[in-house]
């Protein structure tokens, strides 16, 4: 992963800090994603989640459980684009509990606090031997096609700590969606008040 590499670089930085993999333990550790979950079919502008459990099947703690996703963007090389990384999905909230903001405000697309300082990847620490933790991203998708979502889960974030399944190969999988053009037809029924798929009928 590009985890340990980002560490690394900033270690030699020479801001004085102490190195940020300094207390990691080194090792693998035995994860599996027990769960992941994306809807198969989705429209634009209509809201989604994404879900993932990853379980500790090993036999130690693994110091910081970590998911990278390198697929919520894809890259546009149209001349002048002030950045050339487009959204295929908004992200609207990661995982973890909302971060609490020091003034009362209303928070727009808040990240989560699994949020890390890493480049599409977010962490809920420690996950002793046995246990489960679960990683949901509530995001809007809003390019159409066929996209497909890779992730990456580390069981460190400085990369001294290594996930690996019981198999001993890497913990990684992927997602495939299918976006559409259009959002689905909806019409609220004005005697009930419900949201349902359809237009809304009209009686001659």
């Amino acid at each position: 992963m590009v985890l340990a590499g980002a560490c690394v670089a900033l270690a030699a930085s020479g801001c004085g800090a102490a190195r940020q993999d300094a207390g990691e333990a080194k090792g693998s550790f035995t994860l599996e994603v027990v769960k992941a979950s994306f809807p198969a079919k989705q429209s634009i502008a209509r809201p989604t989640e994404l879900e993932l459990q990853v379980r500790n099947v090993g036999a130690r703690a693994a110091p910081g459980v970590a998911v990278s996703m390198d697929s919520f963007y894809y890259t546009e090389n149209y001349p002048e684009l002030a950045s050339n990384q487009r959204p295929v999905w908004v992200i609207e909230q990661g995982p973890g509990p909302p971060v609490s903001t020091p003034a009362q405000s209303q928070a727009v697309s808040p990240p989560g606090g699994a949020q890390t300082a890493y480049v599409n990847t977010w962490t809920r620490g420690p996950l002793a031997a046995g246990a489960t933790q679960t990683f949901l991203w509530r995001v809007t998708p809003v390019k159409s096609g066929v996209h497909t979502v890779h992730f990456k889960i580390a069981a460190g974030l400085a990369g001294k700590a290594r996930a690996q399944l019981p198999t001993g190969a890497p913990v990684q999988g992927q997602l495939t969606a299918d976006v559409a053009a259009l959002p689905p037809s909806r019409h609220v029924d004005p005697r009930t008040g419900q949201v349902l798929p359809g237009a809304f009928p009209i009686v001659p």
